[in-house]
């Protein structure tokens, strides 16, 4: 028994404690790790810098633990494929190919001699994304976005859709460039006809390149279209043909085992499950969009019932499985909304947790044990074996609910190590917190329309120096995650620890159409956007006032993007609910969207809504910014200036309807932020506004000392 005192705990209402997680901690603990690899014995990751304004910079850390910045301090590794981006960079050999964000050239730079990286891709309107390296042709293959405008096409000024397609890239120094200056193109395509193309990927003996590719309306959780061809000596391809997928199957993740056996995660049985298939296939066929039959089959024999192996694929380069050996596959899958870690016996099929603190996100790669000589999946670049593992490594990004995001490493089951062992090797974030001061997320499940059940993660206020007045209920903060076809996590969040510290509850929602819940809940949102994710999200609050959880009098609901949208629809067709709201970038008037947005996302509402304009009517229906007059409550719009995917202009359609029907509205606008929010200042700056808006609102004075907002109408 401890002889510690327990501190006395200050009783003070809800939303006025003094929280530990300042805005600026957010923002300066606020770094984005993401898209670890593999080059050798070196393991490579992205960083995003708020401090630096947002850029991603690639780094490296050597075997003996050393790190360095690869990319010089005026590069920011980040394309613009279709807006979201991802797969930005790869590593092989000690070369780095990466995309620019400033004018989305591909470079490339040896990451261990500090030079000045070199140009692959002349200027021009070219994004390009997901690469392969084929080292026998001394190329990359990767996706190609063309902006290029076309004249006589499209809107006024021969404007047109970007056009998309897989394309080769010779690297310096091949025959075909002679030197690093000259011969520069945006590439050969050697794909096209698709919408949209991602995972291009070679086989271990570079005969062979699979891909994926769809076509409007589908988006890749809805239905993708596997591809094979085989890679002629010159680099073409030959013989081309779909071999599994189509409109109503979502492939995930395609990739090659090392004798060269096509592995792939499919929804075909109604979860994202890993399959494999053999490329025994029949020759040349006068219909090479119809699938051949190939038998496949799935890799693991003791599935659990609910459990996906795949992602809704918002980003190029995602990976949940790759080849630790031969014999060993590691997979990372989700359940009831948690990630897991595990490892796949070939032979067999039996999936063996892996027992470790940290839940994994988007990123896996694996360094082999020394003796294996096996060729991996897409997240790995060619060379991967370890001359000081006596095991395999699985790397990735995780954390828990304790912990925050983080690089970690798991030095897998071997020889002479009877359990897996997990390593930090960066962390998000410098910052200790007192236990009292962390809100762990309790699982709920919760009835909502339709007599279906729903999900959520429950956050409880905890401050280990604050107690409430007795009988005092916290004030809710209901959020609804982007996407919509997302999820959220359980793993630690200051923005939402933000929250917790001061005194509020939280409800963290994977309200129908959230990812990792099986295609049947993926789908309840289909034709129902702005019904069943408001419903589930009111059902949400209402479900946590009964429990004696929340105050009915304090509910808040905020969100982002697609979050946004639901936000403000819950505010406007439930106004009896909420009594503040938040929208981060949020859609107001989804008729506009539909006219007026990118190419990735530009049909996505046909399958949320329905086609436009024939289901115009519909469009309008579900508009918040029609239907201001119901509105009763007050609204915070937070919005970045640059914004390709949602328009500025929404979020000031929305604040002038607010303001005219006389309702308490402030509106940020920020320079330079784009969709999602990158630089320290916006970020601290949008955090303080909010706690200072739901003060003014609800009457109460946060602890902090904040810049005072401008609220009309208060």
């Amino acid at each position: 028994m401890s002889n510690h005192p327990v501190p006395q705990r200050t009783t003070a209402p809800f939303g006025t404690w003094l929280s530990p997680i300042s805005a600026q901690v957010v923002a300066a603990q606020g770094l984005r790790l993401g898209y670890v690899s593999i080059d050798g014995d070196d393991t490579y990751w992205l960083e995003g810098r708020p401090g630096e304004g947002g850029r991603n910079v690639l780094v490296r850390r050597s075997a003996d633990g050393q790190t360095c910045d690869v990319i010089p301090r005026d590069a920011n590794v980040r394309t613009r494929v279709h807006e979201y981006g991802g797969g930005a960079y790869l590593v092989a050999d000690g070369m780095a190919y990466y995309s620019n964000f400033a004018d989305q050239r591909v470079y490339q730079i040896p990451c261990l001699t500090g030079s000045a990286p070199q140009p692959l891709t002349s200027e021009g309107a070219w994004f390009y994304a997901d690469y392969t390296i084929d080292p026998a042709r001394t190329r990359l293959v990767c996706v190609r976005e063309d902006h290029t405008p076309r004249p006589g096409s499209g809107q006024a000024g021969g404007t047109h859709e970007p056009t998309n397609a897989l394309v080769s890239i010779p690297l310096v120094g091949s025959a075909e460039h002679g030197s690093p200056h000259t011969a520069m193109s945006p590439g050969d395509v050697i794909a096209s006809g698709h919408d949209f193309y991602s995972t291009p990927r070679l086989s271990p003996d570079g005969s062979r390149l699979c891909w994926l590719a769809w076509n409007h309306p589908n988006m890749p959780w809805d239905g993708t279209e596997l591809w094979v061809a085989d890679v002629t000596p010159s680099g073409a391809l030959a013989d081309a043909r779909r071999v599994a997928g189509g409109r109503h199957e979502s492939i995930y993740q395609p990739g090659w085992s090392p004798e060269g056996r096509l592995y792939f995660v499919s929804d075909r049985d109604g979860w994202w499950r890993l399959c494999s298939m053999g490329l025994a296939l029949s020759g040349p066929t006068d219909e090479p969009d119809t699938v051949r039959p190939t038998g496949v089959v799935p890799v693991v024999t003791n599935p659990p019932p609910d459990a996906e192996f795949g992602r809704p694929q918002w980003q190029f380069g995602w990976a949940s499985w790759a080849f630790a050996d031969r014999s060993t596959i590691v997979a990372t899958y989700t359940r009831a909304g948690r990630w897991n870690l595990a490892t796949i016996d070939v032979a067999s099929g039996v999936l063996t947790d892996l027992r470790t603190p940290f839940e994994p996100a988007e990123w896996l790669a694996v360094r082999p044990h020394a003796a294996h000589d096996a060729h991996h999946g897409p997240a790995q670049a060619s060379s991967l074996r370890s001359a000081q593992a006596d095991s395999a490594q699985a790397l990735f990004v995780g954390g828990s609910a304790t912990m925050p995001q983080a690089i970690i490493a798991v030095r897998l089951p071997g020889p002479t190590q009877a359990e897996a062992v997990s390593e930090v090797l960066r962390s998000s974030s410098s910052l200790h917190l007192d236990p009292g001061d962390v809100s762990e997320p309790e699982a709920i499940e919760f009835p909502t329309d339709g007599e279906l059940t729903a999900h959520a993660f429950y956050y409880a206020p905890s401050n280990a120096r604050f107690t409430a007045p007795p009988g005092e209920r916290p004030p809710l903060v209901v959020i609804s995650h982007g996407g919509p076809t997302t999820a959220t996590r359980a793993t630690l969040d200051l923005q939402i620890q933000f929250w917790t510290t001061r005194g509020f509850a939280v409800a963290d929602v994977n309200y129908g159409g959230s990812s990792g819940f099986g295609r049947p809940y993926r789908e309840r949102l289909n034709g129902q956007w702005g019904i069943v994710d408001v419903a589930d999200n009111v059902n949400a609050a209402r479900f946590l006032v009964a429990q004696g959880k929340a105050d009915d009098q304090r509910l808040i609901i905020r969100g982002g993007s697609a979050g946004g949208y639901t936000t403000l629809a819950a505010l406007t067709f439930h106004p009896e609910v909420f009594k503040a709201g938040a929208s981060y970038y949020g859609v107001s008037d989804i008729e506009l969207l539909a006219r007026d947005t990118h190419k990735f996302e530009s049909r996505y509402l046909d399958g949320l809504v329905g086609p436009y304009p024939a289901m115009a009517a519909s469009y309008r229906a579900r508009s918040p910014i029609h239907f201001v007059d119901r509105l009763s409550c007050s609204l915070i719009l937070l919005q970045g200036l640059e914004d390709k995917v949602v328009p500025p202009n929404q979020a000031q359609l929305m604040a002038d309807a607010v303001r005219a029907k006389g309702l308490p509205v402030a509106l940020l606008m920020f320079e330079g932020e784009q969709h999602g929010f990158r630089k320290a200042e916006t970020i601290v700056r949008s955090l303080e506004a909010e706690l200072y808006f739901y003060g003014a609102v609800f009457g109460f004075i946060p602890a902090d000392s904040i810049e005072p907002v401008p609220i009309d109408n208060l």
